[in-house]
């Protein structure tokens, strides 16, 4: 996995994960021209192509390394060529999707309700793919990847956001988010957190633990007086902040360099950093992660290697692939069979996976349930952000 995932972090590098405009009021879907935009019945024969839109490292075959390649497999076994493009932000995703140039996306879950609701995706029939039953229950169904009880697509893999510390500057381990938020000046300049409007929700798993009057029940769904407080307490943990970090390469240099000595991380960051005084906590407050989804386009020219594709990276050993290549958990315990680092990312731990809160988008229609307050949407989200950074 070395030789792989630090191919990516170079190939990631200057990539900002998520950034998003658009303004969400309901859920919905719309046919499109080419595809029903509709759930499939049942499938037909191969369209001999498949063009894919997709994080970088998540559609390899070979030509970036020799060694890395699960996408020849796919060709070979279905007749479906691949086509891809890659993206740098959930943004950019979305208004690709809008082209109608792409089968499969492979989404955020900051994108994925957009897609949605705009309609450029399709209700997925679960039933037509094999390898479906052996995902993980905890990723299927959730806010992210299903509206209403439909699914609009399958899980690739998840991480957490984790609390990484120097372990020099903390000889007794940290426990809390209040290292970065209400103890956060006792290393200003020196704290580091994600750069990115979906963030406010780490602020929002916080409060619900330290400020339980506030009312928030879901760190995506809140309503304005809840970001507000959201807003006050990331605008106080600003003048703290030593750097804002979305490229992850920087986010390592800084914790060895000491530049950075507490914040938010990855898993795979922590795997690379070298200087070997650093840990990861999942804080008692529980977290915020990331679960992408893989989706069908409603106008989809080519559906049937579409599903192909969604059920075959879905198996145990190409989602291994696919997943250690990134540096995430996969989605099955199979697929652990073709790992041997899935202790590192807590692979298949429903007790780990349920502190933590998957990104979804925020939306007017409340994921909390509330049908008497009109929450926040992911606009408003990335204007507090401005507003925050200052």
């Amino acid at each position: 996995m070395r030789t792989t995932a630090t191919h990516r972090r170079t190939m990631l590098a200057g990539l900002a994960l998520a950034s998003s405009v658009a303004l969400l009021s309901a859920c919905g879907t719309s046919s499109g021209s080419e595809g029903s935009g509709e759930e499939a019945t049942s499938l037909g024969e191969m369209e001999g192509s498949v063009s894919i839109l997709a994080w970088p490292g998540y559609v390899e075959d070979g030509s970036n390394d020799p060694t890395v390649d699960w996408v020849t497999p796919f060709e070979e076994e279905t007749g479906c060529q691949v086509t891809s493009k890659s993206y740098g932000t959930s943004d950019e995703a979305f208004s690709l999707m809008k082209t109608g140039d792409y089968d499969v996306v492979a989404a955020s879950g900051d994108a994925s309700l957009r897609l949605v609701a705009a309609g450029d995706v399709a209700p997925v029939n679960t039933d037509l793919l094999k390898n479906y039953d052996g995902i993980f229950d905890f990723l299927k169904m959730q806010s992210w990847n299903s509206v209403d009880g439909v699914s609009y697509g399958i899980p690739h893999g998840y991480g957490a956001n984790l609390l990484m510390y120097n372990t020099d500057v903390f000889p007794d381990g940290l426990t809390s988010w209040s290292a970065v938020f209400d103890d956060a000046s006792a290393n200003a300049g020196k704290v580091t957190a994600y750069d990115s409007p979906i963030y406010i929700a780490d602020a929002a798993v916080y409060l619900m633990a330290t400020q339980p009057d506030l009312g928030i029940t879901n760190p995506y769904a809140l309503d304005e007086t809840q970001l507000a407080a959201a807003v006050d307490l990331l605008k106080a943990q600003r003048a703290n902040i030593g750097e804002y970090w979305s490229d992850y390469l920087k986010a390592i240099q800084a914790f060895e360099t000491g530049d950075s000595v507490v914040g938010t991380t990855w898993q795979v960051i922590q795997n690379y950093v070298t200087t070997g005084n650093t840990a990861v906590v999942l804080p008692d407050e529980g977290t915020t992660g990331w679960s992408d989804t893989w989706m069908i386009s409603s106008t989809a020219k080519s559906p049937n290697c579409a599903y192909a594709w969604l059920d075959y990276i879905a198996s145990p050993e190409a989602n291994a692939q696919a997943t250690a290549y990134f540096g995430e958990a996969p989605s099955s315990l199979a697929a652990c069979d073709f790992r041997d680092d899935c202790e590192a990312f807590h692979a298949g731990d429903a007790d780990y996976a349920s502190k933590i809160w998957y990104w979804s988008t925020p939306i007017a229609k409340c994921l909390d349930g509330r049908t008497d307050v009109q929450c926040t949407d992911y606009s408003q989200w990335t204007t507090a952000w401005s507003e925050i950074k200052g």
